[in-house]
């Protein structure tokens, strides 16, 4: 295994002509782009799909920044994305990245087994969800229903999802706006206004009266009350 590892982070990820050639000697072969902040989790999900005779992986990408940069260059025919990265993460690359391409299918795989950032993703355009506790052939086959034209939801989330709705009960958090859910997610993890503002490309006049709508709709005071709305959810690590 350890060579298997070693033989798969040396081989090279960027030579799109090599890839591609791969690609078109099948129609049903499905070309996938990676992106996770954590190269050794790529190279495992890596390996995994290259096991596969229907999937060749095109690129990786660390960031939801590089992600949509690679994307117009590999143009894959599905995105694996994680939604938790450094930078802009997950659901800013998503609605970039779907403002150019609307077309362009992403599937989510992401450590939150909540509904809450399930119902987010899909909001923001996302194709599917899958969590990474989840087997690697339920990965294999979601990638492949979401390349169909088809959504993909894995199951407990789904179930929670409709327990949810057949309850009534409805979290203060999902009141907040796409802007102001990643704003709070942002303040939550420890960031600033100025360096909100900078990865998100806004004013710190604006994320302020974000955060000031933030705090009225959840009812808090400070930061700190925000974290615990936010750990309470399960939206960040305690």
């Amino acid at each position: 295994m350890a060579d298997k590892l070693k033989s798969a982070a040396e081989k090279p990820t960027n030579d799109t002509a090599d890839i591609r050639a791969q690609r078109n000697m099948s129609d049903k072969t499905i070309g996938v782009m990676l992106v996770d902040d954590h190269a050794v989790v790529r190279m495992g999900f890596r390996l995994l799909l290259e096991g596969s005779r229907d999937i060749v992986v095109l690129g990786e990408a660390d960031s939801g920044e590089e992600a949509v940069r690679q994307f117009a260059e590999l143009k894959p025919d599905v995105m694996v994305m994680d939604i938790s990265m450094p930078g802009i993460g997950g659901l800013e690359a998503i609605e970039r990245i779907l403002a150019k391409e609307p077309a362009t299918r992403i599937l989510v795989l992401s450590a939150h087994e909540d509904a809450m950032h399930a119902r987010r993703v899909l909001k923001a355009g996302a194709a599917g969800y899958l969590t990474k506790r989840s087997a690697a052939e339920e990965l294999i086959r979601a990638i492949g229903l979401v390349h169909q034209g088809k959504t993909y939801l894995e199951p407990g989330i789904a179930q929670q999802m409709a327990m949810e709705q057949l309850s009534g009960e409805r979290n203060p958090v999902d009141t907040l706006s796409e802007k102001e859910f990643k704003v709070f997610l942002a303040l939550a993890k420890g960031q600033s206004v100025q360096d909100i503002a900078d990865v998100m490309s806004l004013s710190p006049r604006t994320v302020g009266t974000h955060l000031y709508n933030i705090k009225q709709k959840l009812g808090a005071s400070n930061s700190a009350e925000l974290a615990i709305i936010a750990m309470r959810a399960g939206l960040i690590e305690t």
